[in-house]
C-alpha cells in the first residue's frame, strides 16, 4: 500500500499492478544506469525514448488499432507514479504520452490517427505541444504565432518558449493563429514534423530552477510550410476548444506527478531522520520531527485519495474542469509545501544536490506555473461559485 497506506483504488486492478510492476523493474535496468548522465546533459537520449517505446511504457491508452495497449488514462496514472517515486521525473513521457497523443486521438482524422500514432507509441517520434509565446503564457488567446493558408499549405510564422521535450521532438504540435481577428475562434492546432519541413529551427535548451534532465526549448518558425492535412480537426478555428477540452487531462497528470513527488519526498525524509542523530537521538525521536511528518504524512494521505478520486472520474468521463483546477493547484501548493517541511528536516544536508531531497524540491517549484498557474486555476474555480 505505500508509505501513504491507502487502500488501492478500484481501477487499480491486476493489469495496471502489473504495469507497474514491469515498469519499475525497466526503468531500474535500463534507465537508472544512465540516468545521472541524462541530468547532466539536460536531455534525455534518444535511444532511451526508443527503448521506452520498444518496452511498451510509451502512450498506453491508445488502442490497439493504432500500436497502443489500449488502456485507460489509469495505465498512464501508473506510469507517471512510477516515474515520480522513484525519482526518474525528469523523462518527459509524461507530457508525450498524456497530453501531445491525445490530441491527435481525439482530434485527428483517421489517416493522422494512423500517420503518427504508432510512431509515438513506438518511440520512433518524440511529442511536444508549443504553445507558450515570450508574450503569451496562461493566456492563450494571446498567442502571435500564425499560420496562413497558401494553397495547399499552411504557413507558419511566429516563436515559442517553455516547450518541454523541446531538443528532441520530432513531432510537435503548434498553437497558431489562422485568424487573428477572431481572438478565441482564430486558433487552430498543427502538428509539425521538424524532418520534413524547412525554417524550424531549435533555440537553446534553457537552463532552469530544476528538472535538468527535461530538454525544454525556445523554437523558431519562420516561413515553415506544411500541408493543409498538417490541421488537427475537420476546420480552422477549433484549435482554442480543443485546448479547453483536453486541459481538465493535462491538470489531473500535474496532480498525479505532484502526489508520486510528495510520496517520494517522504519517504527518503524518514529515512533519513531514523538514521541522522543529533544531541544522542535519532533526528525522528524529536516531538518536532514527528508532528511535521505526522502533517505532511496526513495532508498527503488527503491529497492522493483526492486524486484517485479524480482518475476514477476521469476514467468514468466524468472529470470536469473546476474539479481538475482545484486538484491541480491544491496538489502543487502542497508539494512545494512538503517539499520544504522535508527538506528543513533534513538541517544542512538537505541544501546539498547529492541528497534527494534537494532535487525534489528545486523540482517543485514550477508545478505551480505551468498547465495554468495556480492563480488561474483559483480564477476557473471561482467561476463556479
Amino acid at each position: 500500500m505505500g508509505v501513504l497506506e491507502v487502500p488501492a483504488p478500484s481501477y487499480q486492478d491486476e493489469e495496471i499492478t502489473l504495469l507497474d510492476e514491469a515498469f519499475a523493474r525497466f526503468l531500474e535496468q535500463e534507465i537508472a544506469p544512465d540516468y545521472e548522465d541524462f541530468v547532466t546533459a539536460g536531455s534525455v537520449s534518444r535511444e532511451a525514448w526508443k527503448k521506452t517505446g520498444d518496452g511498451g511504457f510509451l502512450c498506453p491508452a491508445i488502442p490497439e488499432a493504432y500500436g497502443g495497449a489500449g488502456g485507460t488514462f489509469a495505465h498512464e496514472a501508473a506510469i507517471i507514479h512510477r516515474l515520480g517515486v522513484d525519482g526518474f521525473d525528469h523523462f518527459g513521457i509524461a507530457l508525450h504520452s498524456a497530453i501531445v497523443a491525445p490530441y491527435i486521438l481525439h482530434y485527428g482524422s483517421e489517416d493522422q490517427k494512423k500517420r503518427w500514432l504508432p510512431g509515438l507509441v513506438s518511440g520512433d517520434l518524440v511529442g511536444a505541444i508549443a504553445m507558450t509565446e515570450p508574450g503569451a503564457g496562461s493566456d492563450l488567446q494571446g498567442v502571435k504565432t500564425t499560420a496562413r493558408k497558401d494553397g495547399n499549405h499552411y504557413v507558419i510564422n511566429g516563436s515559442k518558449t517553455f516547450i518541454t521535450n523541446g531538443q528532441l521532438a520530432n513531432l510537435i504540435i503548434v498553437v497558431a493563429k489562422t485568424d487573428p481577428a477572431q481572438g478565441a475562434k482564430g486558433i487552430s492546432l498543427f502538428v509539425v514534423e521538424t524532418e520534413q519541413v524547412d525554417g524550424f529551427k531549435r533555440g537553446r535548451n534553457l537552463d532552469k530552477l530544476g528538472l535538468k534532465g527535461n530538454d525544454t526549448s525556445e523554437l523558431f518558425f519562420e516561413d515553415v510550410r506544411v500541408p493543409a492535412d498538417a490541421l488537427i480537426g475537420a476546420e480552422e478555428g477549433r484549435g482554442f476548444y480543443q485546448l479547453m477540452e483536453q486541459l481538465p487531462q493535462e491538470r489531473l497528470l500535474v496532480a498525479c506527478q505532484a502526489m508520486a513527488a510528495i510520496e517520494r519526498a517522504l519517504m527518503v525524509t524518514i529515512d533519513y531522520v531514523k538514521e541522522r542523530k543529533a544531541f544522542g537521538k535519532s533526528i525522528l525521536d524529536f516531538q518536532n520531527t514527528q508532528f511535521k511528518l505526522a502533517e505532511v504524512k496526513t495532508e498527503a494521505t488527503i491529497g492522493r485519495v483526492f486524486v484517485n478520486d479524480c482518475i476514477q472520474r476521469h476514467i468514468e468521463g466524468k472529470l470536469d474542469s473546476v474539479t481538475a483546477s482545484m486538484a491541480k493547484y491544491w496538489t502543487t501548493d502542497l508539494q512545494c509545501k512538503v517539499m520544504d517541511e522535508c527538506l528543513q528536516l533534513h538541517g544542512g544536508y538537505g541544501y546539498m544536490n547529492e541528497y534527494p531531497i534537494a532535487r525534489l524540491y528545486a523540482d517543485a517549484r514550477v508545478q505551480r506555473i505551468y498547465a495554468g498557474t495556480n492563480e488561474i486555476m483559483k480564477v476557473l474555480i471561482a467561476r463556479s461559485l
